[in-house]
């Protein structure tokens, strides 16, 4: 059994999810949100009839804030900590990575994240691509999907894919969209993690942000199309001699527009712009139209 757990990040339904799911060997967990979502995840977790200290083995797709900023507590209460062979250098030591957040959130850095401590490194599970890893007589594959980050990892179960962010980012009716943070996005190996999810049997993804998809070629063509979709406007405002601080602005009202023309209310605006703030697809997709042109 698979339950999705909202973990109302900013008090926002269906922005950010973490994953229970029951094996014969115990629960295990995909994704933990951010560390200021934990209550929420404990509580979700308690729902579904279990208590957080009996999860031992956690899943999570890369070391982005909103997906593993949870994972330190997890490993506190003894869990391994599954993750991409790039990620666990600064799973094993965040203070770069928090130090480079907090240059980014300053004064916001608590509200919207709060903290990320070390996790030993003996807890930290580097998975190859392909590689399975068997709790009880449920096998999990890791699948190496770079494009969003290089150090993504995509998690199959059956024919369910877990797909953090390679897959993107689709709220209730709304459109499906390409997260594009920095540093290392990476349009090419992008389109190719996705053509690999394209050949895979697959029945159903599982979003971070947020929920099930069934309708799996036309969700990636969708994933796809606006993944060049607004590279390309950011490069023609680049071209243009437009900078960050007067694009993000722009880069946000085009992006409500598009969100309102397939038929977001404000609320859902709201939704999409915590699981997918404009500024981030800014500073991501200027970082690489600029390693192009140098």
């Amino acid at each position: 059994m698979i339950y999705t757990i909202d973990l109302h990040f900013l008090e926002n339904e269906h922005a950010i999810a973490a994953f229970l799911v029951e094996t014969d060997a115990g629960p295990i967990l995909i994704e933990t949100g951010p560390y200021s979502t934990y209550p929420q995840l404990k509580k979700g977790v308690e729902e579904h009839g279990h208590k957080i200290e009996e999860i031992k083995h956690v899943f999570i797709t890369h070391i982005h804030l909103d997906h593993a900023g949870a994972a330190w507590k997890l490993a506190e209460h003894g869990a391994k900590i599954y993750m991409h062979p790039f990620g666990k250098k600064h799973m094993a030591d965040p203070s770069k990575l928090m130090a480079s957040a907090k240059r980014i959130y300053k004064e916001d850095m608590e509200r919207l994240w709060s903290d990320m401590k070390a996790i030993p490194e003996e807890q930290i599970v580097e998975v190859g691509h392909g590689d399975s890893i068997h709790i009880g007589s449920m096998e999990i594959i890791g699948w190496h999907t770079p494009g969003h980050a290089n150090h993504h990892i995509a998690w199959q179960i059956h024919e369910i894919l877990f797909t953090g962010d390679v897959a993107g980012v689709k709220i209730g009716d709304g459109p499906a969209v390409a997260p594009c943070p920095p540093p290392d996005i990476s349009l090419e190996k992008w389109k190719n993690s996705l053509d690999m999810i394209r050949g895979m049997h697959i029945e159903k993804l599982f979003l971070t942000h947020y929920g099930e998809i069934v309708q799996i070629k036309e969700h990636l063509d969708q994933v796809e199309e606006h993944m060049h979709k607004i590279a390309n406007w950011i490069k023609e405002q680049m071209d243009k001699g437009i900078e960050a601080g007067e694009m993000t602005p722009l880069f946000d009202e085009w992006e409500q527009e598009n969100l309102k023309s397939c038929g977001a209310d404000d609320a859902m605006v709201a939704q999409y712009a915590a699981a997918n703030p404009c500024w981030m697809s800014v500073a991501g997709l200027m970082r690489y139209w600029g390693k192009k042109d140098a």
